[in-house]
């Protein structure tokens, strides 16, 4: 049997989680579906503008949020939302790992979503060896074989700061050469525990419970190998993902979910918070009170409108 939930929030950024908080107390049980913790404020480094706080990584703000909405009572489920549908009682999501989850209502807040590289096993294996986060999760492959996949900024400085911690990185890039500061390509090279693997491209997740390595391929040969690895980390982007979701909600034109000044969307009993939808200024502050106020309309849409919800007018 299915546990049904009062509501599913879909995405553990700043909106999710705040949205958590606010749900749990006002007693609705509360599941987060996400693939990380932290969403984009775990990208950086130093904030110094959220209030209340002073200066902090966003790693750590986004830790005391997680803190809050658990101690609250949230359950944080990870995997990778594929499919949703409408129910006879509300809703019910589906994810990569085959898993279902039924609810009386949904709140998106997932913001932008890591670029997929669209391979065999990675959906399967996410949250489980497969990782979009090497700030979040690099502590977990202490003295391990790792592989980052990616050309970027972000992927370079990626397999740097593992290769401090993990025993081996592999790096896998399409191209021969990249487009960062010949500085820090330098490093790269010069880091006795990197291996570079150019002219390559990811073609299978290789794994039982957990990731056990990699299958890449030279694109100019076509030869295929195995990297033994416990863990990919993958660094291409990220970008709006409403496919699975918006055959029941309206989007814009750069696909974001369109929603009114509550956070209501077009499908009754579904919100939506945060850098998913087309709110100006993505930040986090703005995204948790975002998040605040789509937890608020859910809890009144639950309660059919009975919910002492507190409107301060002057």
């Amino acid at each position: 049997m299915v546990l049904m939930h009062d509501v599913i929030i879909i995405g553990a950024g700043a909106a999710g989680m705040t949205a958590a908080i606010y749900t749990c107390r006002k007693k609705l049980r509360t599941a987060i579906l996400s693939i990380d913790v932290g969403g984009q404020t775990n990208l950086t480094s130093h904030i110094e503008n959220y209030p209340g706080t002073g200066p902090m990584s966003g790693i750590e703000l986004m830790r005391r949020f997680q803190d809050e909405a658990v101690g609250f009572g949230a359950e944080i489920i990870m995997g990778k939302a594929v499919k949703s549908e409408k129910t006879e009682d509300g809703f019910r999501i589906g994810l990569a790992n085959g898993e279902e989850y039924e609810c009386k209502s949904l709140i998106l807040a997932y913001g932008k979503v890591p670029k997929s590289l669209g391979i065999e096993g990675e959906e399967r294996f996410m949250g489980r060896g497969v990782s979009t986060c090497v700030t979040c999760d690099a502590p977990l492959y202490k003295n391990r074989d790792v592989c980052v996949i990616g050309g970027g900024n972000s992927a370079i400085e990626g397999t740097l700061e593992l290769a401090t911690i993990a025993r081996k990185v592999y790096l896998v890039h399409r191209r021969d050469s990249f487009r960062a500061d010949e500085i820090t390509v330098e490093k790269l090279k010069n880091s006795p525990n990197i291996e570079l693997v150019l002219n390559s491209v990811s073609t299978k997740v290789i794994g039982g419970k957990n990731v056990d390595g990699i299958e890449v391929e030279d694109i100019v040969t076509k030869d295929r190998k195995e990297l033994k690895v416990d863990g990919i980390f993958i660094e291409i982007g990220y970008v709006v993902d409403t496919n699975f979701v918006q055959h029941l909600v309206k989007v814009n034109e750069k696909k974001e979910i369109i929603v009114d000044e509550r956070g209501n969307t077009s499908c009754p009993g579904i919100f939506a918070c945060g850098d998913i939808t087309p709110v100006p200024f993505k930040q986090t502050v703005i995204a948790a009170g975002e998040g605040a106020k789509a937890a608020l309309e859910c809890y009144k849409w639950i309660t059919g409108g009975k919910g002492a919800v507190l409107d301060w007018t002057h």
